[in-house]
């Protein structure tokens, strides 16, 4: 019987341990303060940053949301960024993705300070990852890191793919398992042969963006299997980007859709921000 991963759990667990933290810092004198900066009123991103507004406020972390209309300039963006950065009250800031087509994400991201980037998306602190030094990890991959050891899941040693290579997940989520020391492959759209490359994982993690796109046909029995996809089909009802029907009676251990990957992205930004004030 395969293991159904318990993201909600393990991403409570970590809140409280957080929150325990976040008291012993208030005692000597260390608070920590969360800036999110949403553009437009896109309902998901809505949900998202209302998601975040709540865990902060759990786990004791001040939080302030900054909304802003559709139509605000690039010059309007990066002017409340830097103002941010400069703001000695605020360890991190997020702003929330994806923004509108006339402003450049990229110029966003790589305006907020590096010690302050607690989605771990600035070209320094992605440098960092790859060359194993200290910095901010993206959120999402930071949380699977977190849900296979939590699981009772080695990685040293082990086979692993990783299918997607977006700066996000794939590439990041690649870096970490090598620092975990397992032998890593990053597969995608181009890769030949891929049901051959994912059914030699033991750890498989799916971030290719394609609903139910992993059948059982490309999992090794007795895998470890990581869903980041998320997608609504037309009956209302969530999946991933595994068939998790078909590979839950394959694989040793599976996240769901919803439950899984999803709540341990909001635990490990926490995380970052707890990071960010104690630095």
């Amino acid at each position: 019987m395969s293991q159904i991963i318990d993201g909600k759990a393990i991403a409570a667990q970590i809140k409280d341990e957080l929150k325990e933290e976040v008291m012993r810092m208030r005692s000597g004198g260390i608070s920590a303060a969360l800036a999110v900066i949403q553009v437009g009123r896109d309902p998901a991103s809505s949900i998202y940053v209302n998601n975040k507004k709540k865990a902060c406020e759990y786990v004791g972390i001040h939080s302030e949301v900054y909304e802003l209309p559709e139509e605000v300039s690039q010059e309007e963006l990066l002017a409340l960024v830097g103002r941010l950065n400069r703001d000695d009250k605020i360890n991190g800031i997020l702003v929330q993705l994806p923004l509108p087509g006339h402003i450049n994400e990229e110029s966003v991201i790589t305006a907020i300070s590096p010690k302050k980037d607690v989605d771990g998306f600035h070209t320094e602190n992605a440098g960092r990852l790859m060359v194993g030094k200290k910095g901010f990890i993206p959120c999402t991959p930071a949380g699977i890191i977190q849900l296979i050891k939590r699981s009772g899941f080695d990685i040293e040693g082990k086979e692993c793919v990783v299918i997607g290579r977006s700066n996000i997940v794939g590439k990041p989520m690649a870096a970490l398992l090598l620092q975990e020391n397992g032998t890593v492959t990053v597969a995608h759209s181009k890769t030949a042969h891929l049901k051959e490359v994912s059914s030699r994982a033991d750890i498989l993690v799916a971030a290719i963006g394609k609903p139910k796109f992993i059948t059982a046909d490309y999992v090794k029995e007795g895998a470890v299997v990581i869903d980041v996809g998320i997608h609504r089909m037309a009956d209302r009802k969530m999946c991933g980007d595994v068939d998790f029907d078909s590979v839950y009676k394959k694989a040793a251990a599976i996240t769901p859709v919803p439950g899984g990957v999803g709540p341990m992205t909001i635990a490990m930004l926490l995380c970052n921000c707890v990071e960010a004030a104690k630095r």
